[in-house]
Parts: C-alpha cells; sequence; structure tokens
C-alpha cells in the first residue's frame, strides 16, 4: 500500500467520523442530505460484497466493514433517531436521475460481465455522483455549517489523494484501472468549486454558501 492510498483511507474515514459526531453531539441531522448518505451505503454495499468470497488483508477488511457499518449507522440517525431534525422539504434532489443511468452504464462499461464485477463497476461510477444530492441542498438553502464542510472537504481530499494513488500505481506497479480514475476525475471535478469556496472562505471563519 501506498502513502497516497492509505492518506485518502484515513481522509475517507475522518469525513465519515466528522458526520457522525456532528449528528450525535448537536442531536440533529440539520442540513445533511440523507439522500447521499443512502447513496453512500449503496455504493458500499454493493463495492464490498467481496467479503463474503475473498480475504485480502485485515486492513482492508476491517476498512470495508467500518465503511459499510457507519454508512449505515449514518442513515439510521437520519431516518430513525433524530428524524424529526431532518430537513426533508431541501433535500429533493432527484436520485432515480443517478441510480438509473450509473446502472445502466455499469451493465455496458465494466471489466468483466458478472454479478460482482457489474455491481462493483455501479459502485465506483455512483460514488462519482453520490455527493451531488448534498452540494444540491447546500445550493437551495444557501449556505452549510461548517461542520457539515469540514465533512464534505475531507471527502474530495479522499477523492483526490486517490488520483494520486493511481498514479502512483501506475508508474510502480504498472496497474492501470480506466473505470476507478475516469469516475475518480469527475467526482473531484465536482469538488472543485466547493474547494475554492472552502479555501477563500470557511478558512477565514465565513459560512460558506454555493450558488443556487
Amino acid at each position: 500500500m501506498n502513502i497516497f492510498r492509505l492518506a485518502g483511507d484515513l481522509s475517507h474515514l475522518a469525513a465519515i467520523i466528522i458526520l457522525l459526531l456532528k449528528i450525535w453531539k448537536t442531536r440533529s441531522c440539520a442540513g445533511i442530505s440523507g439522500k447521499s448518505q443512502i447513496l453512500f451505503a449503496l455504493v458500499f454495499t454493493t463495492r464490498y460484497l467481496d467479503l463474503l468470497t475473498s480475504f485480502i488483508s485485515l486492513y482492508n477488511t476491517s476498512m470495508k466493514v467500518i465503511y459499510i457499518g457507519c454508512a449505515y449507522a449514518t442513515v439510521y440517525l437520519i431516518y430513525a433517531k433524530f428524524r424529526a431534525t431532518y430537513d426533508g422539504n431541501h433535500d429533493t434532489f432527484r436520485v432515480e436521475f443517478l441510480v438509473v443511468p450509473v446502472g445502466g452504464l455499469a451493465f455496458l462499461v465494466n471489466h468483466d460481465f458478472s454479478p460482482l464485477e457489474i455491481l462493483w463497476t455501479f459502485s465506483i461510477y455512483l460514488e462519482s455522483v453520490a455527493i451531488l444530492p448534498q452540494l444540491f441542498m447546500i445550493s437551495k438553502t444557501g449556505e452549510a455549517e461548517t461542520i457539515t464542510t469540514h465533512y464534505l472537504f475531507c471527502l474530495g481530499v479522499y477523492r483526490a489523494l486517490y488520483l494520486f494513488n493511481w498514479i502512483w500505481r501506475f508508474y510502480f506497479e504498472g496497474f492501470f484501472d480506466m473505470i476507478a480514475i475516469v469516475a475518480g476525475v469527475v467526482q473531484t471535478i465536482l469538488y472543485c468549486d466547493f474547494f475554492y469556496l472552502y479555501v477563500t472562505k470557511v478558512l477565514k471563519g465565513k459560512k460558506l454558501s454555493l450558488p443556487a
């Protein structure tokens, strides 16, 4: 494992922990898109089905279990325990416009036409756009809490670091995965505007707002 993948995994884990702590400590999921969290839970579920068929390492297995567990814990907090604080009126992104095309693309463009491989490919494509409901929600409300922006920033850093991971693996291991790289580039691009606003506003103590 190279340093970029490890740093990316830790940034991803930090994002998840930040979100869970934010919800638990404030006893509120205000400003959090439940739809994005459902999509992330779907991403992890379809990607890590290989937990049932293979073992790579203790680290690999542990991270997969943590991601799946935290994803469903987040969904539970939003839609059950703190449901009264969930802002469904602003979380209105039509996720079917993401899931259906992504599902079709996974059937058409994959490495191997087998159930596990198609589901893995689906998860890669879906993760690249799963944050859109959250960004759409912020654009509708006009602003985001600082802790929410820290969560988004860590997610963006995770994806950016994974791009460097793919570059490292190409040069030092001869490994190249076009599907993962293209999806990662798309996801990183979606964060670019947010990165700029994060650096110019949030780090200066101002509230972040995205254009509607």
